[in-house]
């Protein structure tokens, strides 16, 4: 730095200088830093003094207070004013650095500029007064103002907006959203002006280049062609079919971008510099109108190409059958490597000559197994089905010596083409001799069962027949392929061959019950009932002591209305072929005979040999508290039945439930035979306890089980505590909180308006529970949202198929909200998967009086029962109102 005075004049503030301001830290800063400069000072005066210490001068340097003395000294003179007149020198601190910068201008492009210019000539005038958009300084234009062109850019678009309002006062036919588009595509267009002069000068640059490039041509054409200059592009491509006469292309878009009679010329000079293209051909063969100039164009074309097939194959669809027969005899000569133009022609010919035909292919092509399913697909429509496999057979094997690789994947393809053309011989014999190929021994069954599942999936229920035919043929012996034809055949095949596929698996699995029950259920079906009753003697000798079937032949002969002949073949496998199955058939036969003694008798006998047969005490039970007089005595026999049953089945759920629900009903029953007292509520509520108490005990002794919890829940709804209901469903769900049954439940008992909450929760922890989906579907239902309730329908059923209670609540939603076809469809599909659950349809079909009815008429029972069940729930959410 300097030593004279004006060195260090312009930064320094004497600190003896008047301050009426407060001394505050970044004071406290500013003085530190100025002592660490004096302090540097000083070690640098000292330097230079030493460095001249030899002349004995002083140093250049002064302190800064000697060189302000003289001034402060005249500081005394200063006056009041003066000092108030002296200017702030204001904060040059690093803290507040940042504000005194000085605001920043950016200078606007030209082309912002000239377009104010050209769009705002009309509003410069007006908006001159209040502003000057730009002065010019030193030969260049700069911004002074903005205003002015903002001002002027909405004049413009209110004048527009003007323009286009009605004459209505307060109104107006602006489109906002179109006007906007018509904005962005003035814009687009613009940017594709632009766009086409840079193309021009790229594809001008390619054709300078490389003249002969016909695809620089052809774009060069196109673009002018977008650009709207049609002309412009045909002169182009001409300039284009000159530099490039042999690129087929450039001919081919001439011809497009001309008129029809200048472009059939151009196609006619495009065929002298090319005959060998194909493509030019046809198009000229198109662009004529009359069928006879197109058959002129197309020979001259395979007089110049007589290998096309493509020219072949458009000449001949122009002619009839004759002449396309001649066409074919020659180009089977001309383009003999064409498997299409071979069988073309067989096709044509009669038997005799289509049989020379297909001889004379397969020396042609003998690696072409096209040609030998052809002449297997001959045969057997002449009905040569012997000739069918020996066809295929040699088929194999000559492709096999030729070295023509078929893969077996690609010959059951085959298989299913032929199918497709109504040839299921030919179709069968590709599978018989190429079904093997490359499957090994250990794999044979498993693959071949995975091919018949592929061919079903395909629709080729041939081909998938002789799949497993082949298979069958193979494991003469295995269950599962015999199960697989059967249900193959029961899907799509007729009563016959339903029949035959279950002789065949009782002949060759005697053992196994269910062909021979499944066979005489299908001919009893069918009304042979003589025939059933045959298929049953051979099924006896067979099985001589097997319990399903003398079950089976005693049902045909029930369901038939031979009481006395059911009788005495139950009579025959309880001594042959006895169990507790066969002891429960012969009870029920006599308690729908209303022979309830015997029915009894029978039950007492059975429990004594298989006591731990649920069904036997639960029938026993029923007997005595639904089909005898409700005294006192049928009471205490139906508790004994029920109490034995639970001590020798304590986990059988549906006893205990039995057994409180009996309870329940207590009071229903009068105290002696011949009495009709009053029922007081003291019997009433006694047989609630003990209902109540059956429950707890069977839930200490079957812990976690949903169907206790929800017979618990529903037993005290029916009395009228539904507080302790909704206890006791909280309590069950903490138990099981995945339980189906129990969340559907929950949703149906809830107020409406837990309804949605409680459906959410159902369907978070079970969201694949039919009964669930089902509980979800009737609240939709019953709040009216009729298309969610038939969707959650749908998807109940396809969860739950045998779940009978769903079909119902389905069926019945479609009876008050459907069409007439939906009724129908809903019915159809509720009879095709005749369910066999459900805690509503059970009841019901099951019920004595209902056994002898149809499937439809137990559908109407059920939805009945539903709707009596929905009002008592109805009535008790009216009650907790």
């Amino acid at each position: 730095g300097g030593d004279g005075p004006s060195g260090e004049n312009d930064n320094f503030e004497d600190p003896l200088e008047i301050n009426t301001t407060q001394y505050d830290k970044d004071d406290q800063d500013a003085d530190d830093i100025y002592a660490a400069i004096d302090e540097r000072m000083k070690a640098k005066r000292k330097k230079s003094s030493l460095d001249d210490s030899e002349e004995g001068g002083q140093s250049n340097t002064k302190r800064i207070k000697g060189q302000f003395r003289e001034l402060k000294e005249q500081l005394a003179t200063v006056t009041d004013d003066q000092w108030e007149s002296i200017p702030d020198v204001g904060d040059y601190s690093l803290k507040y650095k940042q504000k005194r910068k000085e605001d920043v201008f950016t200078p606007l492009t030209d082309s912002l500029l000239e377009s104010r210019a050209n769009n705002n000539s009309d509003t410069t005038a007006s908006n001159n007064k209040g502003s000057t958009t730009a002065s010019a300084v030193d030969g260049f234009t700069s911004v002074a103002n903005m205003s002015g062109l903002a001002a002027a850019r909405g004049t413009v678009l209110g004048m527009s907006l003007d323009r286009m309002s009605d004459s209505v006062s307060g109104q107006t036919v602006v489109d906002p959203q179109g006007y906007l588009t018509s904005l962005t595509t003035s814009t687009a267009e613009n940017a594709q002006v632009g766009d086409i002069k840079k193309a021009r000068l790229l594809l001008k640059s390619v054709r300078d280049t490389n003249p002969k490039h016909g695809p620089a041509w052809i774009a060069s054409a196109r673009v002018e062609e977008a650009a709207g200059k049609t002309l412009q592009a045909r002169k182009i491509i001409q300039e284009g079919c000159e530099a490039s006469p042999m690129n087929e292309d450039v001919w081919l878009e001439a011809a497009r971008l001309h008129p029809l009679q200048i472009a059939k010329s151009i196609l006619a000079t495009a065929v002298r510099h090319i005959p060998q293209s194909t493509k030019i051909f046809l198009k000229a063969a198109d662009l004529e109108n009359q069928e006879a100039t197109k058959k002129a164009v197309l020979r001259k074309a395979l007089e110049a190409n007589p290998t096309s097939v493509k020219l072949w194959k458009a000449a001949i669809e122009l002619e009839d059958a004759d002449d396309a027969r001649i066409l074919l005899s020659v180009a089977v000569e001309k383009v003999s490597h064409s498997v299409e133009m071979w069988l073309a022609l067989a096709r044509l010919e009669t038997y005799e000559n289509a049989r020379r035909v297909l001889n004379q292919a397969r020396k042609a092509l003998p690696t072409e197994r096209a040609i030998w399913i052809a002449a297997a697909k001959l045969e057997e429509s002449q009905n040569h089905i012997e000739i069918v496999d020996k066809i295929i057979d040699k088929a194999v094997k000559s492709l096999r010596k030729h070295d023509a690789i078929v893969k077996r994947a690609q010959w059951l393809e085959e298989a299913e083409h032929a199918e497709e053309s109504e040839a299921p011989h030919t179709s069968a014999a590709i599978v018989r001799y190429t079904i093997g190929m490359g499957v090994d021994l250990e794999d044979r069954e498993r693959t071949w069962a995975d091919d018949t599942k592929n061919s079903l999936l395909h629709g080729a229920v041939a081909t998938a027949r002789a799949i497993l035919s082949h298979a069958l043929a193979a494991f003469p012996t295995k269950r599962g392929l015999w199960m697989q034809a059967v249900e193959m055949e029961r899907k799509h095949g007729d009563l016959d061959s339903l029949d035959q596929v279950l002789g065949e698996a009782s002949k060759r699995l005697p053992k196994v019950e269910i062909f021979w029950l499944f066979r005489a259920k299908e001919r009893w079906l069918a009304g042979k009932i003589d025939k059933a009753r045959e298929i049953l003697t051979e099924a006896f000798a067979a099985n001589p002591n097997s319990e399903s079937v003398w079950l089976a032949a005693s049902k045909l002969e029930w369901e038939t209305g031979e009481i006395e002949r059911a009788r005495v073949l139950l009579q025959r496998a309880r001594e042959r072929a006895p169990s507790g199955r066969v002891f429960m058939k012969s009870a029920l036969l006599e308690r729908e005979e209303r022979r309830f003694d015997d029915a009894l008798s029978l039950i007492d006998t059975g429990i004594e040999k298989y006591h731990t047969f649920a069904k036997l005490h639960m029938m026993g039970g029923q007997i005595c508290s639904e089909n005898l007089e409700t005294t006192k005595r049928s009471l205490d026999k139906a508790r004994k039945y029920y109490q034995r049953g639970i001590k020798d089945c304590p986990t059988n759920v549906v006893l205990w439930i039995l057994a409180s629900q009996l309870e329940e009903r207590a009071h229903t029953f009068s105290l002696t035979a011949n009495s009709d007292e009053a029922r007081g509520s003291t019997r009433l509520m006694s047989g609630i306890t003990k209902a109540r108490s059956l429950l707890e005990l069977a839930r200490l002794q079957n812990r976690k089980n949903p169907k206790l919890w929800l017979e618990a829940v529903r037993l005290e709804r029916r009395a009228g505590h539904e507080p302790l209901a909704v206890t006791l469903m909280a309590r069950a769900l903490q138990e099981c909180p995945s339980s189906g049954i129990l969340l559907a439940e929950q949703i149906r008992m809830v107020p409406r308006v837990e309804k949605k909450s409680k459906s959410q929760d159902a369907i978070k922890r079970c969201p694949e529970d039919a009964h669930v989906i089902g509980a979800v579907a009737t609240w939709f239902a019953y709040d009216r949202k009729l298309a969610k309730a038939r969707k959650w329908f749908e998807k109940a059923v396809v969860l739950g198929p045998d779940l009978g209670d769903l079909w119902a609540r389905y069926y019945s939603f479609e009876l008050q909200n459907g069409t007439k076809e939906q009724k129908e469809a809903v019915k159809e599909q509720f009879i095709n998967a005749d369910p066999k659950h459900g805690e509503i349809w059970t009841s019901v079909v099951k019920n004595m009086a209902n056994r002898r009815k149809k499937l439809a008429e137990d559908i109407q029972l059920v939805v009945a029962a539903i709707a009596v069940q929905d009002e008592l729930y109805d009535s008790t959410h009216s009650l907790r109102n």
